[in-house]
């Protein structure tokens, strides 16, 4: 065999590995949208003068429920509060990991009684609870890859709060600049696809972000899934993956064919209606991390 043929075999040995993916089990906390409605404009995707459904919401939402339950996922609910229509988006309410949970504090009034009503539920459930000095919405704007958090900042969470995590968790913040305001959170425009972490873990959207945050992100994930506009315009990007089946809006078709090459399962949910309040499947779930 020629010095080619070896390393043919070596990248077919390597291709092969990457598409052997396995599920690991997850635990979720997720809030009916009992009281969704969009009655203020605090992101572009909210229109009050438009009409929303919210038993249309409750059917989509509780189609995401189901499939987490069908994946295997344990799912924890919080109950939904009366004037909070926004409460449906979990992600926003902490960041939890090694069981201990960093509140929110919301960027928005309309959003701030939320932060209490999910420290009150961690503390419940018997977590640490850590309350935040600086504004942060949450696994919204922080999304763990491996041993590193990355965190996003420019339009909701304040970068004063990514010190906060390094002092609470003890592991490397990595801050990344949304420039977009369509996508204001982090995980509008990046998504977690594997959480061990590696060249091609994760997928992003590349106009989001400043030159730096897109220059660290080619560094640091040189084989990562790029977006198309069309995919990004549904929150496709805003999924949630076992590392194996990754949960994804719908009408992201490029993205769930991107997954599929990379050997992942991608299940469609529609979410159209919580899309109404600039939110998707990842908006809706936060993850529980003992």
């Amino acid at each position: 065999m020629t010095l080619i043929d070896d390393r043919e075999t070596l990248l077919d040995a390597d291709l092969q590995s990457l598409r052997q993916r396995s599920a690991r089990q997850k635990t979720v906390l997720m809030t009916r949208p009992e009281h969704f409605t969009v009655s203020y404009r605090i992101n572009p995707w909210m229109e009050p003068a438009n009409p929303t459904d919210t038993s249309v919401a409750l059917r989509q939402w509780q189609s995401l429920y189901d499939t987490y339950l069908r994946l295997g996922f344990h799912v924890e609910l919080i109950d939904p509060l009366a004037g909070l229509p926004d409460m449906v988006y979990a992600a926003n309410g902490g960041f939890v990991l090694d069981g201990i949970a960093y509140g929110a504090l919301f960027h928005y009034p309309e959003r701030g009684p939320e932060g209490p009503a999910y420290m009150d539920w961690f503390s419940s459930r018997g977590f640490r609870v850590v309350e935040p000095v600086s504004v942060n919405e949450g696994e919204g704007d922080f999304l763990l890859v491996g041993e590193t958090i990355f965190a996003g900042t420019g339009f909701r969470s304040d970068a004063a709060s990514h010190a906060e995590l390094r002092r609470i968790f003890d592991r490397e913040v990595v801050t990344l600049n949304l420039v977009d305001p369509s996508f204001y959170h982090l995980d509008t425009a990046f998504a977690v696809l594997d959480d061990k972490g590696g060249p091609a873990s994760v997928a992003y959207l590349p106009k989001a972000f400043d030159d730096a945050s897109r220059a660290l992100l080619e560094r640091r994930f040189p084989d990562a899934i790029l977006a198309t506009d069309a995919d990004a315009s549904v929150l496709g990007l805003n999924s949630f993956s076992d590392g194996q089946n990754v949960v994804i809006a719908s009408r992201a078709e490029t993205f769930a064919r991107d997954l599929e090459s990379r050997g992942y399962t991608p299940h469609g949910v529609d979410l159209s209606e919580l899309l109404l309040g600039g939110g998707g499947v990842k908006c809706c779930t936060l993850e529980l991390r003992w």
